[in-house]
């Protein structure tokens, strides 16, 4: 599976962004879809997952009530929008594939994009 993930850019605090991320050459629909985040100098972190169906869905506490992740199998997409964003939200934004349910660990994704930039001005 490959993952191309867009969307990033510059916002100002408070406003929004949507990244989207489009996945090729496997089944995309069988598993769980995430997306992580790596500001500099920090580890890669958990933002939030989406089981294969969408019916389920997971936040990291930072992004919860801000944050929306869908996904469109018949798009082969998943997308997340950023909504009220601060800018402690700047970092690389990266999504990733898992053939298990979902998960916020790293570790079980076996695919990931190349990731795309967002960056929030104060």
């Amino acid at each position: 599976v490959q993952l191309q993930a867009s969307g990033g850019g510059l916002a100002q605090a408070g406003g929004s962004l949507r990244l989207s991320c489009l996945a090729s050459g496997g089944t995309f629909s069988s598993g769980g879809m995430g997306w992580f985040r790596q500001a500099p100098g920090k580890e890669r972190d958990f933002v939030a997952a989406i089981s294969w169906s969408g019916g389920l869905t997971h936040y990291a506490d930072s992004v919860k009530g801000r944050f929306t992740i869908s996904r469109d199998n018949a798009k082969n997409t998943v997308s997340l929008q950023m909504n009220s964003l601060k800018s402690e939200d700047t970092a690389v934004y990266y999504c990733a594939a898992t053939k298990s349910l979902y998960s916020s660990s790293a570790e079980t994704y076996e695919y990931w994009g190349q990731g795309t930039q967002v960056t929030v001005s104060s």
